[in-house]
């Protein structure tokens, strides 16, 4: 068995990095028209127009990926719908907004009153936990373009996320200093990313059927794989409104940890204290023989959201966060460098660019 890896699953991030410069030549230039310029450039968690007043409208799309042919292969689809409400607004989190809607997009093979239905029952959950409206969106019937594990449920789910935030409050990490330290808040699992290297180790490699109980996890492979993206509304809207000093929030998906590299700051990060990953991570990496290089830069490994917060607030935002129930920890500490590197200490790593190496 060799190694395996997310471009060898089929997922080649260097190439997409190329191909998205050519679809930004483009789009880019769009940034001149209409009434409303953007506040950030692009490449952050979600975008800002100043809408005038101090107002800001935050803007964020996602979609849930490959995570719909696992619920496809276990005929099950009415947690997915959480999934895409998670990406979505935890990403417009991320610049201190609040999301208030979001629209959805459903391609589907055929228009199964079913699956839809289940659909509808996990965008509903994921509204409530988010505390969001749903007002709208698009169901699209393109049989000939949409196939999957099972015919007649093929389908693609993605939404679009609006939210407001005041324009002299957006956070993109530009006042991070040396010292500030890390949170982390725990994650459900292995949330919407990296499920397409999942599906090559457990299914093809392994040879898992979906409905496999696996002890470690104390449920079916499928179900551990199904568990939806935890939704940091509630968390973080408390912390902004506590008046608590934070530089910073990150949403943590696709390249792990190297997502804290994102904020605006030229700062890199120490941290000391990972927490243990769940065992369906420690599980894909034993069969799988991923490397650690591997696992931090596809996945969360256990932490969902960060917070970078001034140093004498730590423990103050630990224990906000403890009263409502959150499990977080303080991960480590940022320090001064324009190479934007993070460290991973008690793993040996080092990550710089799009990638983590041995240090």
């Amino acid at each position: 068995m060799t190694d395996a890896s997310y471009t060898g699953a089929g997922v080649n991030t260097v190439k997409e990095e190329a191909a998205l410069a050519g679809l930004l030549g483009w789009v880019g230039k769009t940034l001149a028209f209409g009434a409303h310029r953007s506040a950030l450039d692009f490449g952050y968690f979600a975008s800002v127009l100043d809408l005038g007043n101090g107002v800001g409208l935050a803007l964020s799309t996602d979609g849930v990926g490959s995570k719909l042919l696992v619920a496809q292969m276990l005929d099950k689809y009415d947690t997915i719908g959480i999934d895409c409400v998670a990406m979505n607004v935890n990403d417009v989190l991320c610049v201190g907004a609040e999301p208030l809607c979001m629209l959805d997009y459903i391609a589907v093979q055929e228009a199964d009153p079913d699956l839809l239905a289940q659909i509808g029952k996990g965008l509903y959950e994921g509204a409530r936990q988010a505390n969001i409206s749903i007002p709208g969106g698009e169901i699209a019937q393109v049989r000939e373009m949409i196939a999957g594990q099972r015919e007649g449920r093929g389908f693609d789910l993605a939404g679009a996320c609006v939210g407001l935030v005041p324009m002299n409050r957006i956070l993109v990490g530009q006042e991070i200093r040396a010292g500030d330290a890390v949170i982390g808040l725990r994650s459900s699992g292995i949330h919407s990313n990296g499920l397409t290297l999942a599906r090559e180790v457990f299914f093809k490699q392994a040879r898992y059927q979906p409905d496999r109980y696996i002890g470690e996890l104390g449920r079916t492979i499928g179900e551990e794989l199904l568990e939806p993206t935890r939704i940091y509304v509630r968390e973080v809207l408390q912390l902004l409104r506590a008046g608590l000093d934070i530089k910073a929030l990150i949403h943590i998906t696709s390249d792990g940890f190297l997502n804290l590299a994102r904020v605006r700051a030229p700062v890199g990060y120490v941290l000391e204290a990972l927490p243990d990953p769940q065992p369906i991570f420690t599980l894909l990496q034993g069969i799988g023989r991923v490397s650690d290089e591997e696992m931090f830069c596809v996945y969360n490994m256990g932490t969902g959201f960060c917070l970078v917060v001034a140093a004498a607030q730590a423990d103050r935002t630990l224990e906000t966060l403890g009263r409502l129930g959150v499990e977080a920890f303080r991960l480590g500490h940022a320090v001064d460098d324009a190479g934007r590197r993070v460290h991973l200490v008690p793993r040996g790593l080092v990550g710089e660019g799009s990638r983590f190496r041995r240090s």
